[in-house]
C-alpha cells in the first residue's frame, strides 16, 4: 500500500479531461509532482506541479521508462485507447498502480457486443438489441424491426460510432458506411442494431474499487454539433451537471438496478472493475436503461463534475483508495451547487477543420466561478495555438443552474480564436416549460416492502424450525405447509395448510361500497396456493374482524367466501365473527381465510428432480390485478384524483371500483384435472412479487426460467397503471402478475397437450418461456425478456 507516501502522478492524455483531472488532483496536499504525457497548452501553463511530456498515449514503453525514472507511483489514464489496449498491465509488471481496467474489463467500452451480451447476462435494464458481422444480416434485420433503431460501431470510434437513425433507409446507409465503407475502420468490423429509446439522455460516472461503487452527480452532454441538437455528433459540445430528471432517489434506484449489479457481474466473471466506470442512461418512461459503458472519465463530463467536489474532497486519495480496493473508507463530498460547460470548437468541426490559429484568453470577469479547461491547445513560439477541434471549455459554478448557464456565457467571451463556434443552447433541455416529471413510484412508496418481508422470513425460519414434529418439517420458504399424516401414524395422504388474507384491496371494496367479491378473493388467495402443490382443497375456514358489525357487509363478504368455496370445490366448514372496537377505524374490516387440502405422495409438487433445461413455461391468463399490491394501486389511483365510483379511465361502462374488484381468478378445478395425469413439473401462483419473486419458489436452485414477457399483451388497466405510476419495467414485474395469474412447467414433449386440455376448461393459456441451467455468474431464478414491449 502506499500508506502516506507523497504522490508523484503520471497522467496520460492531452484533452479538456486531463486538464481537468490535473487541476483537481493538483488540490490534494499529498500530489508533489503530475507529468501530463502528451498534455496541451494548458496543462502545465495553468496548473500548478505540473509538467508536460510529449509521449504517445499508447507508447507504453517509453510511459513506463518515464515513470521508472521520475519514481511515479500512480498512474492515471484518460483516454479509452490506452486502456482498452492495456495500459494498465503494463504498469502492474513494473508495480505502479494504475487508475483504470485491465484489458480485460475494459472490453465494456472497446466492444459494445461484449457489453451489450453483458447486460443480458445480468438482466440490466438496456435496449432490445442484435449483434451482427455480416452487412447483408444487419440489413435484413433493420428492414424486419417494427422500431426505428441506432446503430453503433461495435469498437472505439472516437465517440463519433452511433448513428441514431430517424428511418430505415438512414440505418441501412449508416450500416453500409460503417461496415462496407469502413469510416471507422476496423471498430466497424461488427455492428450492434438496437432499438432507439426515447427519453432524456444522461451520464453518470463512478469510481470503483471492484467491490464498492460511489456515483457522481449526474451530468446531460450535448453531443450534436448545432443548436436545438442538430447536426452530427462530436465528441460533447457542453455539458451541465446535476440534472433534474435524476435527483437523489433516481440516483439510488440506477445504483442499485444498474451500477452495483454491474460492478458485481464484472467482478464475478473475472474481471474485476477498478476505475471510472461512466454509465450512460436513457431515462424512458418505463425507467433507466443503459445505453453504454464508458471505462474511463467522460469528456465534457470531468470538467463539469469535478468542479463540484468538495475543496476537502482528495481525487487523489480517491484513486489510491480504488486501486488498493478500501473505496468504502473515503469521504467523498459533493458541493450542493449546479456546474455548467461550454465547449468552444474550431470551425468546421467534425469535419475539416483548421489548426494553429493564434489565440487570445481574456481575463475573466471579477466575481466569476470559471475555469478554463484546454483541449485541442499548444503552445509554439511562445504563442498559444488550436491543435484540435474541440479546442477550450469554460466551466462555471452556481448556486443555482441558471446563473451557471448564464456566467459560462459571459466567460465564453474571454476565449479569441479564428471561426471559433460554440453552441448557443447548451442545458436547454433543463428549461423547458413542459409538466414536472412524475416521481416513479415503487411498492414500497406505497407503504409495502417485498424486500422487508423476504427479510422477516429468514429471520423468523429458526424459530418456526423449532416447532418440528413428526409429520410436519415447520420450514417456510414456499406456496404452504406440508402435513405427512402416516409419518405421523395416522396413514393416507399429505395434508397441505394455507393461509392468507385479501389486503388492502378491502380499502378499495370499502370505497366502492361493493363486498361480494373480496369474499372471493380470500378464498383464491388460499386454494390457487393449495393447487400449486398438486393438492385438492378440502375444507375452509375464515376470520371475519371489524370494529362494529355490520350485518349487511358481512353477509355479502361471506357470500363470497361460500361462492369461492364452490368455484374451488371446497367446503365452508367454519369461520369466526370477531367486533374489536378500538382495534378497527369506524367502518373498517379485515379478513383472513385457511385452506386444507390433501394430496398423494407421488403427486406433490414441484417435482424438482424431474426438471430439466428446455422445460416449457405456461402461463395462465389472470382477470386483473388480483389481491396483491393494492397499496400501490391505490396510491396511483390517488395521485390521479379518480373517484373510486367513476368511470374507469383504462375501460367504459364500468365504474373503477367495480373493475378493481374483480375477483381473484381461481385455478383449482382445471389444474387438478391436469395434474392427476401427471403432466406438470411444477406451479407458481402469481400474486405478490409478481413473476420474478414467485416463480423461482418452485425452480431447482440451478435453474432459471426465461420468460418472454411479449407472448401476451397487457390490459389496458396494466397499461394504465404502469404509466401513471411510472414505474420501471422491473418494479412493475415485481408488484403484480402483469396478466399472467399462473405458471406451469411441463415437458417439452407435452405443453401442447396441457395447453390445449387447459384451454377447453376455459382457461386463457400462452407459451411464455423455458428453464434453463444458471450460468455460474447468475443468481437469479427468473429473468425477463422484450420488457420493452410493455412501452
Amino acid at each position: 500500500m502506499i500508506g502516506d507516501t507523497p504522490l508523484r502522478i503520471l497522467l496520460v492524455g492531452n484533452g479538456g479531461r486531463e486538464h481537468a483531472l490535473a487541476w483537481k488532483l493538483a488540490q490534494s496536499d499529498r500530489v508533489e509532482k503530475i507529468i501530463v504525457a502528451p498534455g496541451n497548452g494548458g496543462t502545465a501553463r495553468t496548473v500548478p506541479k505540473t509538467s508536460n511530456k510529449k509521449i504517445g498515449v499508447t507508447d507504453f514503453k517509453a510511459l513506463v521508462a518515464l515513470a521508472i525514472e521520475e519514481n511515479i507511483n500512480l498512474v492515471v489514464p484518460g483516454p479509452e485507447v490506452p486502456l482498452v489496449e492495456g495500459i494498465e498491465e503494463h504498469f502492474r509488471k513494473v508495480g505502479i498502480l494504475c487508475f483504470g481496467p485491465t484489458k480485460e474489463a475494459a472490453r465494456m467500452e472497446g466492444s459494445k457486443t461484449f457489453s451489450k451480451d453483458f447486460m443480458q447476462r445480468h438482466n440490466i435494464p438496456t435496449a432490445e438489441y442484435k449483434n451482427f458481422t455480416k452487412y447483408e444480416e444487419a440489413v435484413e434485420y433493420i428492414k424486419s424491426v417494427p422500431h426505428n433503431v441506432v446503430v453503433k460501431a461495435s469498437g472505439l470510434a472516437a465517440g463519433k460510432g452511433v448513428v441514431v437513425a430517424t428511418s430505415k433507409e438512414e440505418a441501412i446507409e449508416a450500416v453500409k458506411n460503417i461496415m462496407v465503407e469502413k469510416i471507422f475502420q476496423d471498430a466497424g468490423d461488427e455492428v450492434v442494431i438496437e432499438e432507439f429509446l426515447e427519453g432524456d439522455e444522461l451520464s453518470i460516472l463512478a469510481f470503483s474499487d471492484g467491490y464498492t461503487i460511489v456515483p457522481l452527480v449526474p451530468a446531460q452532454d450535448h453531443k450534436r454539433i448545432f443548436d436545438g441538437d442538430q447536426g452530427p455528433n462530436t465528441g460533447g459540445m457542453g455539458c451541465y451537471a446535476p440534472t433534474k430528471i435524476a435527483p437523489q432517489s433516481v440516483v439510488e434506484d440506477i445504483t442499485k438496478r444498474v451500477l452495483q449489479p454491474t460492478i458485481d457481474g464484472m467482478r464475478r466473471e473475472g474481471m474485476p472493475f477498478v476505475g471510472m466506470l461512466f454509465t450512460g442512461i436513457m431515462m424512458t418512461r418505463s425507467g433507466a436503461k443503459v445505453l453504454e459503458y464508458n471505462v474511463r472519465f467522460g469528456d465534457p463530463e470531468t470538467q463539469t463534475v469535478l468542479p463540484l467536489l468538495s475543496r476537502d474532497t482528495d481525487l487523489a486519495q480517491i484513486m489510491v483508495a480504488c486501486c488498493e480496493h478500501w473505496l468504502d473508507a473515503v469521504q467523498i463530498t459533493i458541493e450542493p451547487r449546479f456546474s455548467t460547460t461550454v465547449v468552444v470548437v474550431a470551425g468546421g468541426y467534425p469535419d475539416a477543420y483548421a489548426k494553429g490559429d493564434v489565440m487570445t484568453l481574456d481575463a475573466l470577469e471579477p466575481g466569476l466561478e470559471g475555469t478554463l479547461f484546454h483541449a485541442g491547445t499548444k503552445e509554439e513560439d511562445d504563442l498559444l495555438k488550436t491543435d484540435g477541434g474541440r479546442v477550450i471549455a469554460i466551466n462555471c459554478v452556481a448556486d443555482d443552474l441558471e446563473s451557471a448557464v448564464k456566467s459560462a456565457y459571459k466567460g465564453v467571451h474571454s476565449i479569441k480564436f479564428n471561426k471559433a463556434y460554440y453552441r448557443k443552447d447548451i442545458a436547454h433541455r433543463a428549461f423547458r416549460q413542459e409538466a414536472p416529471e412524475l416521481e416513479a413510484l415503487t411498492y414500497a412508496s406505497a407503504g409495502v416492502s417485498i424486500d422487508a418481508g423476504n427479510a422477516l422470513v429468514e429471520r423468523i425460519k429458526a424459530s418456526v424450525k423449532s416447532t418440528r414434529r413428526v409429520g410436519a418439517d415447520a420450514d417456510l420458504g414456499g406456496f404452504g405447509g406440508v402435513f405427512d399424516l402416516q409419518s405421523a401414524g395416522y396413514g393416507g395422504p399429505l395434508i397441505i395448510g394455507c393461509i392468507d388474507g385479501v389486503g388492502t384491496k378491502l380499502k378499495v371494496a370499502q370505497l366502492a361500497d361493493k363486498h361480494d367479491t373480496v369474499g372471493i378473493d380470500l378464498v383464491a388467495m388460499n386454494v390457487n396456493d393449495l393447487v400449486v402443490q398438486g393438492a385438492e382443497p378440502l375444507f375452509f375456514l375464515d376470520c371475519f374482524s371489524c370494529s362494529k358489525l355490520d350485518v349487511e357487509k358481512a353477509a355479502g363478504f361471506i357470500a363470497g367466501v361460500a361462492e369461492g368455496c364452490k368455484q374451488a370445490g371446497c367446503a365452508l366448514i367454519g369461520g369466526e365473527t370477531a367486533e374489536m372496537p378500538g382495534m378497527y377505524q369506524e367502518d373498517d374490516y379485515d379478513a383472513v381465510g385457511a385452506a386444507v387440502g390433501a394430496v398423494t405422495k407421488e403427486s406433490i409438487l414441484p417435482r424438482l428432480d424431474d426438471m430439466v433445461e428446455g422445460d416449457i413455461l405456461l402461463g395462465l391468463a389472470s382477470n386483473g390485478v388480483h389481491s396483491n399490491g393494492f397499496s400501490l394501486v391505490r396510491k396511483i389511483v390517488d395521485r390521479n384524483g379518480i373517484s373510486y365510483k367513476a368511470e374507469a379511465p383504462w375501460e367504459a361502462n364500468i365504474t373503477v371500483g367495480e373493475s378493481l374488484l374483480t375477483p381473484t381468478r381461481i385455478y383449482v378445478k382445471p389444474l387438478l384435472k391436469v395434474c392427476k395425469k401427471g403432466l406438470v413439473k411444477g406451479m407458481s401462483h402469481i400474486t405478490g412479487g409478481g413473476l420474478t419473486e414467485n416463480i423461482p419458489r418452485m425452480l431447482p436452485k440451478d435453474m432459471t426460467a426465461i420468460v418472454d414477457v411479449k407472448q401476451w399483451k397487457l390490459s389496458s388497466l396494466f397499461n394504465w397503471l404502469r404509466y401513471k405510476g411510472n414505474l420501471t419495467h422491473q418494479e412493475f414485474a415485481r408488484t403484480w402478475n402483469t396478466g399472467i395469474g399462473m405458471v406451469l412447467v411441463v415437458s417439452e414433449g407435452d405443453w401442447e397437450a396441457v395447453k390445449k386440455e387447459l384451454e377447453e376448461e376455459g382457461e386463457t393459456v400462452y407459451k411464455i418461456g423455458f428453464l434453463r441451467r444458471k450460468t455460474d455468474t447468475e443468481e437469479e431464478g427468473c429473468l425477463l425478456k422484450n420488457l420493452h414491449t410493455w412501452d
